[in-house]
């Protein structure tokens, strides 16, 4: 029987000397046990868009209304993209079972700082086929709301939900053999029959020295245009620069530009 793709990635994890505790250590992967008081849930945003922009944020100076509005959309995206399902995906891949939340059980939780998504931990745990089917289709159910009714571009929302489908490979981009990497994310972001796919590529990219497995991003979360923040690692602002800037060996997808290691 042919391995699966978290038995693949697991023995490239081990033989790259990464330990399940060393992700463990490094990532948020526990949800909450109950819903936070006066918590702000994905439902309610997906029911009433003004929500999610009107009590998250501060005004941006210099920029009007509706800028500020798809500004704090597409930055709040790319963070529920990284902060649920990203760490969901990689408790699949550590645990082959995972919570799969409806947007009822995924909300925005106040902080010192930014506040940050979280899920209900007492959903049911699915399988991988179960994960890959209904993450599907819920990606491409909110895609409308973030896209017609708060202006997140395709390109944005897309290439947030497909950093999020591969952080299990971003966690060893620097440490695995990157064309074995490369291979394996690649085939399993195609198990999302969803646009992701044709927002991320990735490649073996040489940086000071080294060939790393590289996640190409096209599109941009417009989180450099927020005040407190800057260019991030997933920016798509200097694409050209950084894609000039580094050495890569062609594949089968054209590189569009990124760097590694999505926040």
């Amino acid at each position: 029987m042919a391995a699966t793709d978290q038995q693949l990635w697991a023995r490239l994890r081990h033989s790259s000397g990464v330990s399940e505790a060393d992700i463990r250590q490094s990532c948020v992967l526990t949800g909450h046990t109950s819903l936070p008081v006066n918590a702000l849930t994905l439902a309610e945003c997906l029911t009433e868009p003004e929500k999610l922009v009107r009590n998250v944020g501060h005004s941006i100076p210099g920029i009007g209304d509706q800028k500020q509005r798809r500004i704090r959309a597409s930055v709040l995206h790319q963070s529920l993209a990284l902060e649920v399902i990203a760490p969901l995906t990689m408790r699949l891949f550590l645990e082959g079972r995972t919570p799969l939340p409806s947007p009822a059980g995924i909300f925005l939780v106040a902080g010192d700082a930014a506040p940050r998504w979280s899920w209900l931990e007492t959903v049911p745990n699915v399988d991988t086929e179960c994960f890959v089917a209904s993450m599907t289709r819920q990606v491409q159910a909110w895609y409308p709301v973030f896209r017609n009714a708060l202006g997140v571009s395709p390109g944005a929302y897309w290439s947030s939900v497909g950093l999020g489908f591969g952080m299990p490979f971003s966690s060893l981009y620097n440490v695995a053999p990157p064309d074995q990497l490369c291979e394996l994310a690649t085939r399993w972001l195609s198990r999302f029959d969803c646009q992701a796919n044709r927002f991320i590529d990735w490649i073996p990219a040489v940086f000071n020295g080294q060939t790393m497995a590289i996640p190409q991003r096209r599109g941009c979360c417009l989180k450099y245009l927020l005040p407190e923040e800057g260019y991030c690692g997933t920016c798509g602002v200097y694409r050209k620069e950084r894609i000039a800037s580094i050495s890569h060996r062609p594949t089968s997808t054209p590189a569009t530009g990124y760097w590694p290691a999505p926040e």
